[in-house]
């Protein structure tokens, strides 16, 4: 059974082939099915900082052109190749066009081995928003880059764990253009993401709480209005219209399993 992950190495100029090292030199990930989509020669460099734990497993870099090629043992780091033109020209901390590009094309390149099915999942290290436009690449962040890879044209961010897992109607947009954008096609297009996402994580009969945005929920239409859900034909989901504070305290609870917010990034109160 294929159960490898493809973990892209993010922007090279920042936190993730850190992040790459040191997780993966941590015993309890020793040996796992892990192949690493990212610059060798930064990889390296970072390794050459010294920068694990003393607790940590000595690990060496194993580059490899296949996912097949791909040798999972503690103290290997299996990486696929994806070089800079000038990797001595990069400057770490600092926002870079051509880390831009590279952080889209691990992200290019692991797509298309999950889309192959050579792996099994994708893990992604941060990447910089403003350094992916600078590359070239005009895209808000990984959600709606990888729903143009993929082809998706239905699609939503979700948080997930075990007690409750969130899912935004919008992602990266200011407040003020939310508001502004904001309908009720896009709430039931969510909606319906949802409950496919959780019948496909096993739960049978999802029950899915939708946050207002407005205060009291728009008090039936005095403070906005939330026609979108009232009027919505997804008659046959178990929905709840809910006050935030109360969503809280229901998923405590664990009464509900998913909600429906309106943004990432915002806690409306």
């Amino acid at each position: 059974m294929n159960n490898i992950i493809a973990v892209t190495m993010g922007d090279p100029a920042g936190i993730g082939p850190e992040i790459i090292i040191k997780s993966l030199s941590e015993a309890g990930l020793a040996g796992a099915p892990v192949v690493v989509v990212g610059c060798v020669r930064t990889l390296r460099r970072i390794m050459a900082m010294n920068i694990t734990p003393q607790a940590a497993l000595p690990v060496q870099l194993r580059v490899i052109q296949k996912v097949c090629d791909a040798h999972f043992a503690p103290g290997v780091i299996n990486v696929m190749d994806e070089p800079l033109a000038n990797p001595d020209a990069l400057t770490p901390g600092v926002v870079q066009a051509v880390a831009g590009d590279l952080a889209y094309r691990c992200i290019k390149r692991a797509t298309a081995l999950a889309l192959s099915g050579e792996v099994k999942a994708i893990a992604t290290a941060p990447l910089n928003k403003e350094a992916l436009h600078l590359g070239g690449h005009n895209y808000p962040g990984h959600t709606e880059l990888l729903a143009h890879l993929t082809g998706s044209k239905e699609y939503a961010m979700v948080l997930y764990t075990e007690k409750l897992k969130v899912i935004h109607i919008s992602t990266h947009i200011s407040l003020r253009k939310f508001l502004d954008t904001l309908n009720g096609e896009r709430v039931k297009t969510v909606i319906r993401v949802a409950n496919h996402f959780l019948k496909r994580v096993g739960i049978e009969r999802p029950r899915i709480a939708v946050a207002g945005v407005n205060p009291h929920a728009g008090e039936h239409g005095l403070f906005g209005d939330m026609w979108t859900l009232r009027k919505s034909r997804l008659s046959r989901l178990r929905l709840k219209q809910c006050r935030p504070k109360i969503l809280m305290l229901l998923a405590r609870a664990r009464q509900i399993p998913c909600l429906c917010n309106a943004m990432k990034g915002y806690s409306i109160w």
